[in-house]
């Protein structure tokens, strides 16, 4: 049991905030302003297409997490010192960026980039890590509502706001607001006790054992493992073509940034807070079993979509955002399943193991869509990831039925 204050409680969900707010800036910079602007520079489609690689250090990050579990860095902490160089060195490096003309940098820019993403990365294996240790467990809905949360505002900070002020301001002001957004969220993580990140951490023979193999020998941890490969699975299928499927529909590029940008951001924002309401009522796998259903029924609907090839604004729009808030709600409660079979000694690595397969086999379904959408259309698309879907219900529900389940249950409520 955590023995932290009501006050000190407080600051630790105000700490997460702005710990996930600030790794959101930069991949929503990278991930949804910059490639705007630079083909407003005149940037080639080829190069741009290229800033994908950027997110790799995202998918491969349990490769490297052991080590930020193990290696305590000698000064703030074993959490806060990874986390603090870590954030002042990606705003630095947005900050260079900035002075640079994008035209005319675009090597250096991409190097920039690609440091900022291991940097961000690392800095997340840290601050799961620290999630994990500090909260308890009627605290985890709120926790992951905050993670879920801090994503939608991240795609306003630094995507959605980043491509305003760059219509005003140009390059140089915006990316450096961005970088000094980021800064402003790093502030908290000064003010919490620096003995709080050794609270949870009692054993530390068993922290400098920290592995990816002491993951998998856990029975619990293999079967959360294949849940969220796939549950997850039909996710990327639908939200990778969401965007072009509009487009073709026949919606305007304005709309479809609308729904997309700021307004996506506000509608993610509202389903992680109900998520976070629901996960604590319910749980997380009941929850995700409903969910399951309503995220079907949402496929469904752009399956009937396509094939009746509907062009009108309303029911599309109505489409999209539905899949956003069935969306944010869903990370809710898979980032609150997993926390369930994080062991605090390698807090970062466990959930570093299972958010790095929820992001690949994502990328895997979008990556996929496009080939199956260009030759057999949008209706077949939608419909196999319907499919894929509903399988999704009985996984979770099997789960539920499984004896590791009751054996999550059970160890939660000894802890």
């Amino acid at each position: 049991m955590n023995t932290l204050s009501r006050g000190k409680r407080y600051s630790v969900f105000i700490t997460l905030t702005g710990l996930y707010v600030m790794q959101a800036i930069p991949i929503y910079l990278f991930g949804a302003a910059i490639p705007v602007i630079l083909r407003d520079q005149g940037v080639n489609l080829a190069t741009i297409g290229s800033m994908a690689l950027l997110f790799l250090p995202w998918v491969l990050k349990f490769l490297w997490a052991p080590c930020v579990d193990r290696w305590k860095p000698p000064f703030l902490g074993p959490r806060k010192g990874w986390i603090i160089p870590s954030q002042i060195s990606i705003c630095g490096l947005i900050f260079w960026m900035a002075n640079l003309d994008p035209a005319d940098n675009l090597f250096q820019i991409f190097v920039i980039a690609c440091i900022i993403s291991f940097l961000s990365a690392t800095q997340d294996i840290a601050t799961d890590g620290y999630a994990v240790e500090l909260l308890e467990e009627h605290e985890r809905p709120l926790g992951n509502g905050i993670q879920g949360g801090s994503v939608a505002i991240g795609v306003i900070l630094g995507g959605t706001a980043t491509l305003m002020l760059y219509e005003f301001i140009g390059w140089t002001g915006s990316i450096m607001i961005a970088g000094g957004a980021g800064l402003l969220f790093l502030l908290p993580v000064f003010f919490i006790a620096d003995q709080t990140t050794h609270l949870a951490i009692h054993n530390k023979e068993q922290v400098s054992q920290a592995s990816i193999i002491s993951f998998l020998k856990r029975p619990e941890a293999r079967y959360v493992l294949y849940l969220v490969l796939a549950y997850r699975v039909s996710e990327g299928f639908v939200k990778a073509m969401e965007q072009t499927f509009m487009k073709d529909q026949g919606l305007s590029l304005s709309t479809i940034g609308l729904v997309s940008g700021g307004s996506a951001a506000i509608v993610g924002l509202a389903g992680s807070i109900l998520g976070a309401y629901l996960v604590k009522k319910m749980s997380a796998a009941p929850f995700l079993l409903f969910l399951a259903f309503i995220r079907t029924i949402v496929f469904i609907g752009f399956s009937l979509a396509a094939h009746l090839n509907t062009q009108d604004a309303t029911i599309l729009v109505g489409l999209s955002v539905a899949n956003t808030f069935v969306r944010y709600m869903e990370i809710v409660g898979i980032f609150n399943l997993c926390m369930q079979v994080c062991h605090k000694h390698q807090a970062g690595t466990d959930f570093t193991i299972l958010s790095c397969a929820n992001l690949f086999v994502y990328m895997c379904g979008s990556m996929i869509s496009g080939f199956i959408a260009d030759g057999y259309g949008y209706g077949i698309l939608f419909t196999f990831a319907s499919i894929l879907s509903f399988a999704g219900v009985f996984q979770a529900y099997h789960f539920i039925q499984n004896q590791r389940y009751a054996y999550l249950v059970k160890r939660q409520s000894d802890t």
